[in-house]
């Protein structure tokens, strides 16, 4: 009976002390949380390309002749029909007045020689040599005034002018391989970038299936990012694209116009464009600091259970939407994510959430939100 006693007693002390250790509770990780929405998202395809002027005129003498000045600054503006050099006109103002008098002396001669082929004075022929005559020094004079006007050379167009290639006592000539300067409109500028026919194929897919909307008014509103990464802050439009695929490529072409009245681009340059590929109706966009990936490489979030208990979720990503990812499976609308605290959870950890982001998918942006508790 004693000894009963004794173990009784040694196993109240055991259960007390077990209860002295054990915590008292779960102490809840404050997190923060994305709420997901369901709306229509833009995609768009970044695709390289450069800038090209829109028109570009060489600058050819078109008679021969010593360069007597320049009458253009480099590097500036000119407008069609400006004189940009004058060459030597001497000998073709002698050419002119040569055949002026010739054209005076012979529209004398047919003169002299109508009333006389009227009396049958002189046969009719030679009046008709006399007449023919006229008319052959007149356009003498015709092609010597217009080789005179060629020694002042003109712009062909209205654009910016580069740097001269012929100097003050420089000869020129007719027909010369060489350009003397080169005219180049930039306002407004071509971009043309190349996309592959794959998946100019598989875009056209989904849009006949209805996985993506045709884009409406902005189907040819496209963006430019510059050589630096910064944003160009005028919107192209889509011009033409080929309807030919290259073959050494296996790409299209594609030709977009963007305002440039600052110059900002000039032809050459390396760019990306982006296009519209299309709307997904339902798109659900994730904030890039909720993805994170396991040891496979494969995406997953933490999504917010409705006891508050966190679990682990596989994804699928599409495309990246400014700071956003687009998903296309593994989560739906209402779904919340944690975006905040992710050092200090793990699948199962009890958490307190307040709202951090929330997910504009119209605008493909993050905005941030008053926190509150859940």
């Amino acid at each position: 009976m004693h000894l009963r006693t004794l173990s009784a007693s040694l196993i109240f002390l055991l259960a007390a002390c077990d209860q002295s250790v054990a915590p008292s509770g779960e102490a809840p990780v404050n997190v923060g949380i994305s709420t997901l929405k369901s709306e229509p998202v833009t995609l768009f395809t970044q695709l390289p390309g450069r800038t090209t002027a829109i028109r570009t005129a060489e600058v050819r003498p078109q008679v021969s002749g010593i360069v007597l000045k320049r009458l253009f600054t480099e590097g500036s503006e000119v407008k069609a029909g400006q004189p940009l050099y004058q060459i030597d006109p001497a000998t073709y103002q002698a050419t002119y007045d040569k055949a002026m008098a010739n054209l005076i002396n012979a529209n004398k001669l047919a003169a002299r020689y109508k009333p006389l082929a009227a009396a049958h004075a002189i046969s009719q022929q030679t009046y008709d040599d006399a007449v023919a005559a006229a008319r052959e020094a007149k356009a003498d004079v015709e092609t010597a005034r217009v080789n005179l006007n060629y020694t002042h050379v003109r712009a062909p167009i209205t654009g910016h002018i580069g740097r001269s290639l012929s100097t003050e006592g420089a000869l020129v000539t007719n027909g010369q391989s060489n350009y003397m300067s080169l005219i180049q409109q930039l306002d407004p500028i071509y971009v043309d970038v190349s996309e592959s026919s794959l998946d100019l194929l598989t875009q056209r897919r989904a849009l006949a299936s209805g996985a993506l909307k045709a884009a409406g008014k902005n189907a040819a509103a496209v963006k430019l990012t510059l050589e630096d990464g910064s944003a160009y802050p005028l919107e192209g439009r889509l011009e033409f694209s080929e309807v030919t695929v290259d073959e050494s490529t296996g790409s299209v072409t594609l030709r977009a116009a963007f305002p440039n009245p600052r110059r900002d681009l000039l032809p050459g340059m390396f760019v990306h464009a982006s296009l519209p590929q299309g709307v997904s109706e339902k798109g659900i966009l994730v904030p890039l600091e909720a993805i994170m990936h396991d040891t496979k490489g494969r995406p997953y979030v933490y999504v917010v259970g409705g006891d508050n208990r966190l679990r682990e979720q596989m994804i699928t990503t599409g495309q990246m939407t400014g700071e956003n990812w687009l998903v296309e499976t593994g989560l739906k609308p209402g779904d919340s994510v944690v975006v905040e605290g992710l050092q200090n959870v793990q699948p199962g950890t009890l958490v307190k959430t307040s709202q951090r982001r929330i997910v504009n998918a119209q605008h493909s942006n993050l905005t941030t939100a008053d926190p509150s508790a859940q």
